[in-house]
Protein backbone atom coordinates (compact mmCIF):
# COMPACT_ATOMS: atom_id res chain seq x y z
CA UNK A 1 0.00 0.00 0.00
CA UNK A 2 1.17 3.68 -1.03
CA UNK A 3 2.35 5.32 2.22
CA UNK A 4 -0.04 8.61 2.77
CA UNK A 5 0.69 12.19 4.28
CA UNK A 6 0.10 12.56 7.90
CA UNK A 7 -3.53 14.37 8.35
CA UNK A 8 -3.47 18.07 7.76
CA UNK A 9 -6.11 20.80 8.82
CA UNK A 10 -5.01 23.48 6.56
CA UNK A 11 -6.81 23.70 3.28
CA UNK A 12 -4.34 25.95 0.54
CA UNK A 13 -6.19 28.80 -0.90
CA UNK A 14 -7.58 27.71 -4.53
CA UNK A 15 -4.49 29.13 -7.28
CA UNK A 16 -5.86 31.01 -10.55
CA UNK A 17 -2.47 32.44 -11.60
CA UNK A 18 -0.78 31.82 -14.54
CA UNK A 19 -0.07 27.98 -15.70
CA UNK A 20 3.40 25.87 -14.70
CA UNK A 21 3.63 26.20 -18.19
CA UNK A 22 3.23 29.71 -18.58
CA UNK A 23 5.19 30.31 -15.47
CA UNK A 24 8.08 27.75 -16.93
CA UNK A 25 7.90 29.72 -20.27
CA UNK A 26 8.64 33.37 -18.38
CA UNK A 27 11.32 32.45 -16.53
CA UNK A 28 12.83 30.98 -19.43
CA UNK A 29 12.52 33.83 -21.87
CA UNK A 30 13.14 36.85 -19.27
CA UNK A 31 15.59 35.48 -16.20
CA UNK A 32 19.34 33.86 -16.10
CA UNK A 33 19.61 30.63 -17.52
CA UNK A 34 22.18 29.93 -14.38
CA UNK A 35 18.97 29.89 -12.41
CA UNK A 36 18.12 26.27 -12.22
CA UNK A 37 14.81 24.22 -10.91
CA UNK A 38 15.29 21.11 -9.10
CA UNK A 39 13.08 17.85 -10.76
CA UNK A 40 13.17 16.45 -13.97
CA UNK A 41 9.34 17.85 -14.52
CA UNK A 42 9.82 21.41 -12.36
CA UNK A 43 7.67 21.92 -9.55
CA UNK A 44 5.79 24.98 -8.80
CA UNK A 45 5.12 25.91 -5.74
CA UNK A 46 2.08 28.31 -4.47
CA UNK A 47 1.74 28.35 -0.89
CA UNK A 48 3.45 26.57 2.08
CA UNK A 49 2.10 25.81 5.72
CA UNK A 50 4.38 24.86 8.56
CA UNK A 51 6.66 21.47 7.37
CA UNK A 52 4.26 21.21 4.00
CA UNK A 53 4.24 22.93 0.96
CA UNK A 54 1.65 22.89 -1.62
CA UNK A 55 1.58 22.98 -5.90
CA UNK A 56 -0.51 25.04 -7.78
CA UNK A 57 -3.03 21.76 -8.16
CA UNK A 58 -3.11 21.80 -4.28
CA UNK A 59 -1.12 19.00 -3.70
CA UNK A 60 0.66 18.45 -0.60
CA UNK A 61 4.37 17.71 0.11
CA UNK A 62 6.16 17.17 2.97
CA UNK A 63 9.15 19.35 2.65
CA UNK A 64 12.75 17.92 3.99
CA UNK A 65 14.94 19.78 2.64
CA UNK A 66 13.47 23.58 3.95
CA UNK A 67 16.33 23.85 6.27
CA UNK A 68 18.38 25.26 2.95
CA UNK A 69 16.14 27.78 1.98
CA UNK A 70 16.01 29.11 5.55
CA UNK A 71 12.95 27.70 7.29
CA UNK A 72 13.38 27.25 11.02
CA UNK A 73 9.82 27.31 12.43
CA UNK A 74 7.60 26.31 9.34
CA UNK A 75 6.37 27.62 6.38
CA UNK A 76 4.00 31.05 6.89
CA UNK A 77 4.24 30.73 10.52
CA UNK A 78 1.56 32.68 11.99
CA UNK A 79 3.25 34.26 14.39
CA UNK A 80 6.14 35.32 12.10
CA UNK A 81 3.34 36.65 9.57
CA UNK A 82 2.39 38.84 11.93
CA UNK A 83 5.35 40.59 13.27
CA UNK A 84 6.20 41.10 9.66
CA UNK A 85 3.49 42.26 8.07
CA UNK A 86 2.88 44.76 11.31
CA UNK A 87 5.81 45.81 10.75
CA UNK A 88 6.04 46.80 7.21
CA UNK A 89 2.64 48.67 8.00
CA UNK A 90 4.69 50.75 9.93
CA UNK A 91 7.82 51.42 8.52
CA UNK A 92 9.42 49.25 6.18
CA UNK A 93 12.90 50.88 5.19
CA UNK A 94 15.83 52.64 7.19
CA UNK A 95 19.18 52.28 6.84
CA UNK A 96 21.94 51.91 10.08
CA UNK A 97 22.79 55.17 9.76
CA UNK A 98 19.72 56.16 12.20
CA UNK A 99 18.37 54.66 14.78
CA UNK A 100 15.66 52.31 15.15
CA UNK A 101 14.16 50.03 18.21
CA UNK A 102 14.18 46.85 16.90
CA UNK A 103 18.07 46.69 15.84
CA UNK A 104 19.36 46.75 19.43
CA UNK A 105 16.94 44.71 20.05
CA UNK A 106 17.65 41.96 18.17
CA UNK A 107 21.11 42.07 18.33
CA UNK A 108 20.96 41.73 22.63
CA UNK A 109 18.50 38.68 21.97
CA UNK A 110 20.99 37.21 19.38
CA UNK A 111 23.83 37.74 21.28
CA UNK A 112 22.19 36.45 24.49
CA UNK A 113 22.17 32.95 22.89
CA UNK A 114 26.18 33.00 22.41
CA UNK A 115 28.83 32.39 24.68
CA UNK A 116 29.24 35.47 26.44
CA UNK A 117 32.60 36.86 24.51
CA UNK A 118 30.68 36.99 21.45
CA UNK A 119 29.14 40.54 22.32
CA UNK A 120 28.18 42.32 19.30
CA UNK A 121 26.42 41.70 15.74
CA UNK A 122 26.23 42.81 12.53
CA UNK A 123 23.11 42.25 9.97
CA UNK A 124 23.52 41.43 6.88
CA UNK A 125 21.38 39.99 3.90
CA UNK A 126 22.88 37.08 3.22
CA UNK A 127 24.95 34.12 4.68
CA UNK A 128 27.27 34.84 1.60
CA UNK A 129 27.80 38.55 2.27
CA UNK A 130 27.74 37.45 6.01
CA UNK A 131 31.19 35.52 5.51
CA UNK A 132 32.82 37.95 3.76
CA UNK A 133 32.26 40.74 6.36
CA UNK A 134 33.85 38.16 9.03
CA UNK A 135 36.97 37.52 6.61
CA UNK A 136 37.18 41.18 6.10
CA UNK A 137 36.99 41.91 10.19
CA UNK A 138 39.65 38.84 10.40
CA UNK A 139 41.99 40.84 7.85
CA UNK A 140 41.70 43.84 9.72
CA UNK A 141 41.64 41.98 13.03
CA UNK A 142 45.57 40.00 12.54
CA UNK A 143 47.02 42.35 9.63
CA UNK A 144 47.20 38.71 7.59
CA UNK A 145 45.37 38.15 4.86
CA UNK A 146 45.48 34.22 4.32
CA UNK A 147 42.49 32.06 4.67
CA UNK A 148 41.99 28.71 5.10
CA UNK A 149 39.00 26.30 4.84
CA UNK A 150 37.99 23.02 4.08
CA UNK A 151 37.22 20.91 1.37
CA UNK A 152 33.92 19.80 0.86
CA UNK A 153 32.88 23.19 1.88
CA UNK A 154 30.52 25.94 0.80
CA UNK A 155 30.57 29.49 2.35
CA UNK A 156 28.51 31.05 -0.23
CA UNK A 157 27.78 32.74 -3.91
CA UNK A 158 29.52 35.72 -4.33
CA UNK A 159 33.20 35.86 -6.12
CA UNK A 160 35.11 36.50 -2.81
CA UNK A 161 33.18 33.08 -1.17
CA UNK A 162 33.78 30.91 -4.01
CA UNK A 163 37.70 31.20 -3.85
CA UNK A 164 36.82 29.92 -0.19
CA UNK A 165 34.58 27.39 -1.12
CA UNK A 166 35.68 23.88 -2.16
CA UNK A 167 33.20 22.22 -4.50
CA UNK A 168 33.83 22.79 -7.84
CA UNK A 169 30.48 22.63 -9.01
CA UNK A 170 29.49 25.90 -7.34
CA UNK A 171 32.70 27.44 -9.12
CA UNK A 172 33.28 29.38 -12.08
CA UNK A 173 36.51 29.27 -14.23
CA UNK A 174 37.49 32.57 -12.64
CA UNK A 175 40.58 33.25 -10.73
CA UNK A 176 39.25 32.68 -7.11
CA UNK A 177 42.06 35.02 -5.64
CA UNK A 178 45.26 34.66 -4.08
CA UNK A 179 45.47 33.74 -0.28
CA UNK A 180 42.73 30.79 -0.15
CA UNK A 181 43.95 27.45 1.10
CA UNK A 182 42.18 24.11 1.74
CA UNK A 183 42.91 21.66 4.06
CA UNK A 184 41.34 17.86 4.75
CA UNK A 185 37.80 17.39 5.27
CA UNK A 186 38.18 15.65 8.31
CA UNK A 187 34.91 13.93 7.77
CA UNK A 188 35.69 10.12 8.56
CA UNK A 189 33.69 8.34 6.12
CA UNK A 190 35.68 9.93 2.94
CA UNK A 191 38.47 10.93 4.83
CA UNK A 192 42.04 9.93 2.96
CA UNK A 193 43.20 9.22 6.52
CA UNK A 194 42.83 5.67 8.02
CA UNK A 195 42.57 4.80 11.87
CA UNK A 196 40.05 5.74 14.71
CA UNK A 197 38.02 8.69 14.43
CA UNK A 198 40.14 10.69 17.06
CA UNK A 199 43.34 9.19 14.66
CA UNK A 200 41.18 11.18 11.69
CA UNK A 201 40.91 14.20 13.87
CA UNK A 202 44.66 14.16 15.12
CA UNK A 203 45.55 13.54 10.70
CA UNK A 204 43.46 15.88 9.92
CA UNK A 205 44.38 18.65 12.27
CA UNK A 206 47.47 18.06 11.56
CA UNK A 207 47.17 18.84 8.11
CA UNK A 208 45.71 21.77 8.15
CA UNK A 209 49.06 22.96 10.17
CA UNK A 210 51.27 21.63 7.27
CA UNK A 211 48.39 24.03 4.79
CA UNK A 212 49.39 27.00 7.42
CA UNK A 213 53.03 26.40 7.44
CA UNK A 214 53.98 25.77 3.80
CA UNK A 215 51.25 27.25 2.08
CA UNK A 216 50.61 30.83 3.94
CA UNK A 217 53.77 33.11 4.78
CA UNK A 218 53.07 30.67 8.23
CA UNK A 219 50.59 32.93 9.51
CA UNK A 220 46.93 33.26 8.76
CA UNK A 221 43.79 35.60 9.04
CA UNK A 222 41.35 32.86 9.37
CA UNK A 223 40.50 29.19 9.81
CA UNK A 224 36.37 28.95 8.67
CA UNK A 225 34.06 26.22 8.64
CA UNK A 226 31.05 24.73 8.95
CA UNK A 227 30.26 22.78 11.92
CA UNK A 228 28.58 20.24 9.73
CA UNK A 229 29.08 20.54 5.60
CA UNK A 230 25.38 21.28 4.32
CA UNK A 231 26.17 21.69 0.54
CA UNK A 232 29.13 18.72 1.04
CA UNK A 233 26.72 16.22 1.83
CA UNK A 234 25.98 16.70 5.88
CA UNK A 235 29.72 15.58 6.47
CA UNK A 236 30.76 16.26 9.73
CA UNK A 237 34.18 15.75 12.17
CA UNK A 238 35.20 13.75 14.87
CA UNK A 239 34.57 15.14 18.04
CA UNK A 240 37.87 15.93 19.26
CA UNK A 241 38.46 17.95 15.19
CA UNK A 242 37.93 21.34 15.98
CA UNK A 243 39.30 21.20 19.20
CA UNK A 244 42.40 20.38 17.95
CA UNK A 245 42.25 22.54 14.75
CA UNK A 246 40.86 26.10 16.70
CA UNK A 247 44.30 25.28 18.65
CA UNK A 248 46.27 25.20 15.66
CA UNK A 249 44.71 28.12 14.36
CA UNK A 250 45.37 30.62 17.41
CA UNK A 251 49.35 29.09 17.57
CA UNK A 252 49.90 30.72 13.91
CA UNK A 253 47.64 34.03 14.92
CA UNK A 254 44.77 33.16 12.88
CA UNK A 255 40.68 33.70 13.95
CA UNK A 256 38.56 30.34 13.91
CA UNK A 257 35.05 31.30 11.69
CA UNK A 258 32.40 29.05 12.49
CA UNK A 259 29.73 29.17 9.63
CA UNK A 260 26.36 28.06 11.06
CA UNK A 261 24.37 29.39 7.98
CA UNK A 262 22.64 25.71 8.07
CA UNK A 263 23.77 24.76 11.71
CA UNK A 264 22.50 27.27 14.31
CA UNK A 265 19.14 27.97 15.96
CA UNK A 266 18.64 25.06 17.48
CA UNK A 267 18.94 22.39 13.77
CA UNK A 268 21.37 19.88 15.53
CA UNK A 269 19.16 19.33 18.78
CA UNK A 270 21.53 19.16 20.98
CA UNK A 271 22.73 22.45 21.08
CA UNK A 272 21.61 26.15 19.49
CA UNK A 273 24.74 26.64 17.71
CA UNK A 274 26.73 23.33 15.72
CA UNK A 275 30.06 24.32 17.32
CA UNK A 276 28.72 23.56 20.36
CA UNK A 277 28.85 19.90 19.63
CA UNK A 278 32.33 20.09 19.39
CA UNK A 279 33.14 21.84 22.57
CA UNK A 280 34.75 25.43 21.12
CA UNK A 281 34.21 28.50 21.07
CA UNK A 282 34.99 30.34 17.63
CA UNK A 283 36.06 33.88 17.30
CA UNK A 284 33.84 35.07 14.89
CA UNK A 285 30.22 33.19 14.13
CA UNK A 286 28.26 33.96 11.04
CA UNK A 287 24.63 32.69 10.93
CA UNK A 288 21.65 32.95 7.89
CA UNK A 289 18.85 31.01 6.50
CA UNK A 290 16.88 29.79 9.77
CA UNK A 291 17.74 33.24 11.65
CA UNK A 292 14.62 34.92 9.63
CA UNK A 293 12.53 32.03 8.62
CA UNK A 294 12.90 33.08 5.06
CA UNK A 295 13.21 37.01 5.39
CA UNK A 296 16.55 38.38 3.70
CA UNK A 297 18.92 38.09 6.76
CA UNK A 298 22.07 37.12 8.24
CA UNK A 299 24.75 38.38 10.92
CA UNK A 300 27.46 38.26 11.92
CA UNK A 301 28.54 38.32 15.73
CA UNK A 302 32.20 38.28 17.14
CA UNK A 303 33.97 39.66 20.23
CA UNK A 304 33.75 43.66 20.81
CA UNK A 305 37.80 44.07 19.86
CA UNK A 306 36.98 42.45 16.60
CA UNK A 307 34.34 44.13 15.82
CA UNK A 308 36.08 47.64 16.54
CA UNK A 309 38.00 47.00 13.47
CA UNK A 310 35.00 48.45 11.36
CA UNK A 311 35.10 51.28 13.07
CA UNK A 312 38.39 52.85 11.26
CA UNK A 313 36.18 53.52 7.97
CA UNK A 314 32.63 54.55 7.65
CA UNK A 315 30.70 51.67 7.15
CA UNK A 316 26.98 51.00 6.61
CA UNK A 317 24.58 49.09 5.21
CA UNK A 318 21.46 50.25 3.08
CA UNK A 319 19.21 47.42 3.82
CA UNK A 320 21.28 45.00 6.60
CA UNK A 321 19.08 45.37 9.22
CA UNK A 322 16.40 46.59 7.85
CA UNK A 323 12.93 47.68 10.02
CA UNK A 324 11.11 44.62 8.79
CA UNK A 325 13.89 41.55 9.21
CA UNK A 326 14.67 43.15 12.53
CA UNK A 327 11.16 41.99 13.43
CA UNK A 328 10.96 38.75 11.52
CA UNK A 329 13.66 37.69 13.41
CA UNK A 330 12.93 38.29 16.80
CA UNK A 331 9.70 36.22 15.92
CA UNK A 332 12.21 33.29 15.39
CA UNK A 333 13.54 33.52 18.40
CA UNK A 334 10.41 33.84 20.64
CA UNK A 335 8.83 31.08 18.11
CA UNK A 336 11.85 28.61 18.44
CA UNK A 337 12.20 29.01 22.49
CA UNK A 338 8.48 28.82 23.08
CA UNK A 339 7.24 25.82 20.63
CA UNK A 340 10.53 23.80 22.06
CA UNK A 341 11.34 23.56 18.47
CA UNK A 342 15.47 22.96 19.35
CA UNK A 343 14.01 19.82 21.90
CA UNK A 344 11.98 18.89 18.41
CA UNK A 345 14.99 18.47 16.49
CA UNK A 346 17.19 16.76 19.08
CA UNK A 347 13.78 14.32 19.85
CA UNK A 348 12.20 14.03 16.11
CA UNK A 349 15.88 14.28 14.29
CA UNK A 350 16.71 11.26 16.66
CA UNK A 351 13.96 9.01 15.76
CA UNK A 352 14.78 10.06 12.06
CA UNK A 353 18.41 8.96 12.19
CA UNK A 354 17.87 5.67 14.34
CA UNK A 355 15.00 4.94 11.20
CA UNK A 356 17.61 6.13 8.82
CA UNK A 357 20.33 3.59 10.37
CA UNK A 358 17.76 0.69 10.14
CA UNK A 359 17.68 1.03 6.18
CA UNK A 360 21.16 0.88 6.27
CA UNK A 361 20.77 -2.19 7.80
CA UNK A 362 18.12 -3.43 5.55
CA UNK A 363 19.89 -1.79 2.53
CA UNK A 364 22.91 -2.80 0.79
CA UNK A 365 22.94 0.51 -1.20
CA UNK A 366 22.85 2.93 1.70
CA UNK A 367 26.53 3.53 2.66
CA UNK A 368 26.27 5.83 5.44
CA UNK A 369 23.97 7.78 7.78
CA UNK A 370 25.52 10.77 9.45
CA UNK A 371 24.73 14.61 10.69
CA UNK A 372 22.61 15.36 14.29
CA UNK A 373 19.30 16.54 15.00
CA UNK A 374 17.10 17.50 12.03
CA UNK A 375 20.38 17.95 9.80
CA UNK A 376 20.90 14.18 8.22
CA UNK A 377 22.39 12.64 5.30
CA UNK A 378 22.12 9.47 3.75
CA UNK A 379 25.05 8.90 1.59
CA UNK A 380 24.03 5.70 -1.19
CA UNK A 381 27.45 3.47 -2.52
CA UNK A 382 27.36 0.98 -5.54
CA UNK A 383 29.80 -0.97 -2.88
CA UNK A 384 30.39 -0.64 0.66
CA UNK A 385 34.27 -2.02 0.22
CA UNK A 386 35.19 0.57 -1.91
CA UNK A 387 32.92 3.11 -0.68
CA UNK A 388 31.58 4.16 -4.83
CA UNK A 389 29.46 6.48 -5.11
CA UNK A 390 25.87 5.75 -6.48
CA UNK A 391 25.05 9.10 -8.06
CA UNK A 392 22.58 7.77 -10.52
CA UNK A 393 20.92 5.53 -8.22
CA UNK A 394 20.11 8.66 -5.65
CA UNK A 395 19.19 10.91 -8.68
CA UNK A 396 16.36 8.49 -9.36
CA UNK A 397 15.51 7.97 -5.27
CA UNK A 398 15.22 11.61 -5.17
CA UNK A 399 12.93 11.90 -8.23
CA UNK A 400 10.86 9.03 -6.44
CA UNK A 401 10.64 10.84 -2.92
CA UNK A 402 8.72 13.38 -4.85
CA UNK A 403 6.18 11.62 -7.02
CA UNK A 404 5.69 10.47 -3.27
CA UNK A 405 5.36 13.49 -1.90
CA UNK A 406 8.63 14.47 -0.04
CA UNK A 407 11.22 16.67 -0.82
CA UNK A 408 14.85 16.45 -0.16
CA UNK A 409 17.71 17.88 -1.39
CA UNK A 410 20.79 16.19 -3.04
CA UNK A 411 24.06 16.86 -2.38
CA UNK A 412 28.03 16.21 -1.80
CA UNK A 413 31.07 15.75 -3.80
CA UNK A 414 29.51 13.20 -5.91
CA UNK A 415 26.30 13.83 -5.89
CA UNK A 416 25.48 10.91 -4.16
CA UNK A 417 24.20 12.38 -1.02
CA UNK A 418 20.31 12.93 0.35
CA UNK A 419 20.08 15.94 2.06
CA UNK A 420 17.53 16.16 4.66
CA UNK A 421 17.02 19.54 6.31
CA UNK A 422 13.20 19.67 7.57
CA UNK A 423 11.20 22.54 9.24
CA UNK A 424 12.22 22.11 13.09
CA UNK A 425 8.00 21.70 13.67
CA UNK A 426 8.35 18.34 11.79
CA UNK A 427 7.02 15.88 13.40
CA UNK A 428 7.53 12.24 14.22
CA UNK A 429 4.16 11.16 12.12
CA UNK A 430 6.12 12.78 9.25
CA UNK A 431 9.72 11.09 9.77
CA UNK A 432 7.57 8.20 9.97
CA UNK A 433 6.10 8.87 6.43
CA UNK A 434 9.21 9.80 4.80
CA UNK A 435 11.47 6.39 5.92
CA UNK A 436 8.56 4.70 4.43
CA UNK A 437 8.73 6.34 1.01
CA UNK A 438 12.85 5.80 1.54
CA UNK A 439 11.93 2.44 2.44
CA UNK A 440 10.19 1.60 -0.85
CA UNK A 441 12.68 3.51 -3.24
CA UNK A 442 15.32 1.55 -2.23
CA UNK A 443 14.00 -1.99 -2.25
CA UNK A 444 13.04 -0.91 -5.82
CA UNK A 445 16.49 -0.21 -6.21
CA UNK A 446 17.69 -2.86 -5.20
CA UNK A 447 15.53 -5.12 -7.88
CA UNK A 448 16.54 -3.25 -10.34
CA UNK A 449 19.99 -3.98 -9.66
CA UNK A 450 18.89 -7.62 -9.23
CA UNK A 451 17.94 -7.79 -12.73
Amino acid sequence: MQPQLPPCTHVPSPYTGPSKTEVLALRQHHCNPAIFTYYQEPLMIVEGHLQYLFDETGRRYLDLFAGIVTVSCGHSHPRVVARACEQLGRLQHTTTIYLHPLFGEFARQLTAKLPPELEVAYFTNSGSEANDLALTMARLYTGHHDVVALRNGYHGGISSMMGVTALHTWKYPLPQGAGVHHSVCPDPYRSPFAGSPAEIARLSAADLEQTIRYSTPGRIAAFIAEPIQGVGGTTSAPPDYYRLAYEVVRRHGGLCIADEVQTGFGRTGDHYWGFENFGVVPDIVTMAKGIGNGAPLAAVVTRREIAQTLAQRLHFNTFGGNPVSMAQGLAVLEVIEEEGLQENARVVGGHFKAGLEQLRAKHPLVGDVRGRGLMLGLELVLDRGTKEPAPAQTAWLWEYARQQGVLTGKGGLHGNVLRLKPPLCVTRQDVDFALEVFDGGLAELGRRAMG
